[in-house]
């Protein structure tokens, strides 16, 4: 990671440490960059979350590629796949999301894509960098000068893809959707009912600030409760920008994304559709999740947390299936990177198709006890090597005498990412506390 880009692309406090200026920038190089060669104006897509700040950022950068002599496609309010497949079916140069996921609203970033629409080339990412810090590039005169164009109906193309995908009709499903008041608001629920599902949707008033604000993935007791209250078949919660999709089945157990990789890579090999016979997880991932697929004859490799590590595993291995415990569920047939939607569809064909409801697809899945926090520091790095942290660490390993303990800096947000896990859940608590003491005086120290 650099000084501006982590795991997911350029975050941070939206005028802070991610300002309008930035996205100027990051748009003068993008327009120039992709310029080489080119007879034709580079055609870069950009899309945007609901936050107040994504307005400020998604002009910034566009201003910026058009003075350098590209085309810019505004989706405005649309959802990080989105970019993604629009970017590759349409033949743009690049993609560009404007948006900070699950964070708070008062964060924003700028997700990056190729024309292949995956994750930029950190060898790219570099260059930016090195732009950011004071670079100096010509800008575009005349007939050179770019221009916006509105892509609304790149919305549209995504919307058919993702309807043509199910081979069920959804009717006589009663389905939840939260929307995490941001970039899913209008997309899940038109999808769902044109399949012919009965929806009710929740988190689906965003005003710019309740973006994630009690809801959506990382809040899914809320859909959990819209499950219970309306016996509902299936619940989804999708996050700011609906890479992540956090489901509940009809009983309202919450099943991550570890749950959702078991009952998929199930699926996938009942229909011989799992190449390679494995799927791809990272460390935070449950150990439950491997001992289960292993009973199944389904290998399990790991790569790196944040899934731009896990779709390059993925397509390195040849692998179909992979994602993270957050709700980041990868396809690689359908997509380049997460798609909660495409997720949230692809749970509820397994179950009609199966002619069962949730709850029995996930049957088999034994998880391991396991306790996850986050605590926020100012500096992560520093955190991670203090002496007293690594004695404590030490110690929760040895009260769970053969489980397992990470801590990680986070790639999206100023935390350190605390797992416990082992065979008794009250020494997994145990032990994370100790943890999350250990770390906060640590990050009070610095």
């Amino acid at each position: 990671m650099g000084n501006y880009f982590g795991t997911d692309g350029f975050r941070g406090v939206a005028n802070e440490s991610l300002t309008a200026i930035h996205a100027f920038r990051v748009g003068r190089f993008l327009g120039r960059y992709y310029a080489r060669g080119k007879q034709d104006r580079p055609r870069i897509l950009v899309g945007k979350d609901t936050r107040r700040s994504s307005y400020m950022l998604e002009y910034s950068l566009a201003a910026g590629a058009t003075a350098s002599g590209a085309d810019v496609y505004l989706l405005h309010v649309t959802t990080t796949p989105s970019v993604s497949y629009l970017v590759r079916s349409e033949g743009f140069d690049c993609g560009v999301m404007i948006s900070a996921s699950h964070n708070p609203y008062t964060d924003n970033g700028i997700k990056l894509f190729n024309a292949a629409g995956e994750k930029l080339e950190d060898d790219v990412e570099a260059l930016i960098e090195s732009f950011l810090d004071g670079g100096t590039l010509p800008l575009a005169t005349g007939e050179h000068v770019g221009r916006t164009v509105d892509y609304v109906a790149g919305r549209n193309r995504y919307l058919a893809y993702l309807l043509s995908l199910p081979r069920v009709s959804f009717r006589g499903m009663r389905v939840g959707l939260d929307c995490a008041n941001g970039s899913s608001f209008m997309l899940a629920k038109s999808v769902f009912d044109a399949l012919g599902a009965t929806t009710i949707a929740v988190g689906a008033t965003p005003d710019g600030l309740n973006i994630n604000a009690g809801c959506g993935s990382t809040h899914p007791e809320n859909i959990r409760h819209v499950v219970v209250e309306y016996a509902l078949d299936a619940g989804f919660a999708f996050d700011g920008d609906a890479d992540r999709c956090i489901a509940v089945d009809e009983r309202g157990r919450i099943l991550d994304g570890d749950a959702i990789l078991y009952l998929s890579a199930k699926r996938l090999k009942e229909r011989d559709e799992l190449d390679g016979a494995g799927i791809v997880a990272t460390p935070m991932s449950n150990s439950g999740l491997e001992k289960s697929l292993a009973a199944e004859g389904i290998r399990v490799a790991y790569a790196p947390s944040g899934d731009r590590y896990v779709y390059e595993e993925m397509a390195r291995r040849g692998y179909l299936l992979g994602g993270e415990s957050s709700g980041h569920v990868i396809f690689r047939k359908y997509a380049a990177t997460g798609d909660g939607i495409l997720t949230a569809l692809k749970l509820l064909e397994a179950a009609l198709e199966r002619k069962c409801p949730l709850s029995v697809l996930a049957e088999g899945y034994v998880p391991f006890p396991q306790e996850v926090r986050a605590v926020r520091v100012a500096d992560k790095a520093a955190v991670l090597n203090d002496a007293h942290v690594l004695a404590v660490k030490e110690q929760a390993e040895k009260l769970l005498a053969g489980g397992r303990v990470v801590l990680r800096a986070s790639g999206t947000e100023p935390v350190v990412r605390i797992l416990t896990e082992g065979e008794d859940a009250r020494l997994c608590e145990e032990a994370a506390e100790r943890l999350v003491h250990a770390v906060r005086s640590a990050g009070e120290r610095g």
